[in-house]
């Protein structure tokens, strides 16, 4: 009886609701330690009873591990012995029909377990008093199935049930995640927002965009980081014919390595261990309509293959299935890295990249887009303003020059990150471009002079007019060097004192020919 109130215990607690493979040899410890149970096995069919799962604990494994799923020629040892059993049920004694349904085979349990103790085969009953899986247990050799052991079983089995039970509400939760998953990404793409800039330095880039929309031709889009490659492979769908179709956006830098293929291809219920449900890919997703895979240039040559052969072929098959999925999917790259030579070092395949360079569009970085910085200013800004709740502020004419003089190594990423900040630094009322920058507000500092220590002085020249902004942004930076004596990251570094990222700061520190190493004690 301790041994079912543990039993009992155990699956009444959440964490029976976790994955089976996990919990099942708790439950094995749970029944050795009070019953002459050596290991415990579960089989459960597939939907169509043409195939049983199974797993397998011994009740002395200290490891916590389990068998899923037991190998062919075991579980149909299994099912033969099975049906020359009897089934004990909390409904009496009767054969699953489901057990008939397997193909019957000569082999018995017998010759599969050599020298093994009884066994005692229980049919866990659902709510409709079929048998929808068998457990069975193993006994210590020597050991009957008496009285007292038998009038345990039934309890077992309703244990056993009620495990099951928490399993199948983790699988229907499991299966509704992903059903609302694939409706948000199939959710048509509807954006009436203009691209800012598609009058100035988008200009070539949305006529190219214009050529190949219209056609279901692979587009690799080229561009650094935050130059907006997802705002263009956005274009591409909405002027294509798949438009009223999903747009599903994949990372594939953000893969895990041993998940690639299951995130792509989709899997099959029981494909591998934890794979409750079956669950469609990125591909099947997208279905009819656009799949862009952004940062391409990090996937493995491994999962570049099997890419191919969906670019192909437009097959593919989910990972535990050999029947092949027919995909109609446009595929938009993009890629901050340099292909041609990857393909050279032999990280990229040369066939994956004549496949996706079809139609290259190249997008230019922000430094070049020097007319569109005005517009781009008061998008952002307006972008600001509603999200943080105050009035809308215009850029004036310094703040767009500011922002001009600039290198701008984070694109347009960056630039709609200094806006926010430079609106907060305002407090809603004006733009403070300038210290958002880094530059200061009130004084600026001169010049440091080669390997000597900066030196405060007002902003203003001997000759009355204002020093340049670069000359005033290199020495506020000089300064705070000096007070971090020249370390830039950290608690203490420069990057935080001076409210930048500091990978910003360095590259604004090349720019200004600033050496940090300068400003370290000796």
């Amino acid at each position: 009886m301790l041994a079912l109130l543990d039993l009992w215990q155990f699956v009444a607690r959440p964490a029976a609701a976790g994955r089976l493979d996990v919990v099942l040899p708790d439950i094995t410890r749970i029944l050795g330690r009070a019953l002459p149970v050596t290991a415990l096995e579960l089989l459960i069919p597939d939907a169509g009873n043409q195939q049983l799962r199974g797993w397998r604990c011994e009740a002395a494994d200290e490891t916590r591990s389990s068998r899923c799923p037991l190998p062919a020629a075991e579980l149909s040892a299994l099912t033969s012995w099975c049906a020359a059993s009897t089934i004990e049920t909390t409904n009496g004694r009767s054969r699953p029909r489901w057990l008939k349904a397997l193909p019957t085979l000569s082999a018995s349990r017998a010759d599969l377990v050599s020298g093994a103790g009884p066994m005692a085969a229980l049919g866990l009953a659902g709510s409709a008093g079929e048998h929808s899986a068998l457990a069975l247990l193993h006994l210590r050799a020597g050991a009957g199935i008496g009285p007292g052991l038998r009038g345990c079983l039934a309890r077992i089995a309703a244990g056993l049930r009620t495990l099951l039970d928490w399993q199948d509400v983790r699988s229907e939760l499991s299966g509704l995640h992903e059903l609302v998953s694939q409706l948000r990404d199939r959710e048509p793409v509807r954006s009436t927002e203009t691209i800012v800039g598609a009058d100035g330095g988008l200009r070539p880039v949305l006529e190219r965009v214009r050529m190949v929309a219209a056609t279901d031709v692979p587009v690799l889009i080229l561009g650094e980081t935050g130059s907006g490659k997802e705002v263009i492979a956005r274009a591409i769908h909405q002027g294509s014919p798949r438009t009223g179709q999903a747009f599903v956006r994949v990372n594939c830098g953000a893969l895990p390595p041993d998940l690639i293929d299951t995130e792509l291809f989709g899997h099959e219920r029981g494909a591998f261990t934890g794979a409750a449900a079956a669950r469609r890919g990125w591909f099947e997703q997208a279905d009819r309509g656009t799949l862009f895979l952004d940062e391409i240039g990090e996937l493995p040559l491994a999962a570049q293959v099997r890419l191919l052969r969906v670019l192909q072929d437009g097959t593919l098959n989910r990972i535990g299935s050999e029947t092949p999925l027919h995909v109609n999917v446009r595929v938009v790259a993009a890629t901050h890295r340099d292909l041609p030579s990857m393909v050279l070092a032999g990280r990229f395949r040369e066939d994956l990249w004549y496949r996706l360079a079809t139609f290259p569009v190249l997008l230019p970085p922000l430094r070049e887009r020097k007319a569109d910085f005005a517009d781009l200013a008061a998008h952002f800004a307006r972008r600001a303003a509603h999200r943080f709740g105050f009035p809308v502020v215009q850029p004036t004419g310094t703040d767009v020059a500011l922002l001009s003089a600039y290198d701008w190594p984070g694109n347009v990423r960056e630039f709609a990150a200094v806006i926010d900040r430079a609106l907060l630094l305002g407090e809603g009322r004006s733009l403070d471009v300038a210290t958002a920058l880094g530059a200061p507000r009130v004084q600026a500092l001169q010049p440091v002079a080669a390997g000597m220590p900066p030196s405060p002085v007002p902003a203003v020249g001997a000759t009355g007019t204002l020093v340049t902004l670069d000359e005033a942004m290199r020495s506020h930076i000089a300064r705070a060097l000096e007070m971090t004596h020249g370390r830039l990251e950290g608690r203490h570094g420069a990057a935080l004192l001076l409210g930048i990222n500091p990978h910003t700061l360095r590259a604004r520190m090349r720019k200004l020919g600033l050496d940090p190493a300068q400003f370290r004690p000796h």
